[in-house]
């Protein structure tokens, strides 16, 4: 469940970053459009960073060394 949350996040954090450059394109810089995907960016990533270091204090995520 954690690692379909995460990878999910990472998913939505792609595409916020997509449409951020498509409104960039389209719109050259003259609307909030691209900083309002900019914070949203942010805070995907920001909850993908609290959903790795919750899976490692818990105990559901592991390193994969070796």
């Amino acid at each position: 469940m954690l690692k379909t949350a995460i990878v999910l996040s990472l998913v939505a954090t792609l595409v916020s970053l997509f449409s951020g450059l498509f409104f960039l394109v389209r719109d050259e810089g003259r609307s909030s459009r691209v900083l309002a995907s900019l914070a949203v960016r942010v805070a995907l990533s920001a909850l993908t960073v609290v959903l790795i270091a919750w899976g490692f204090w818990s105990g559901q995520l592991h390193p994969g060394f070796g």
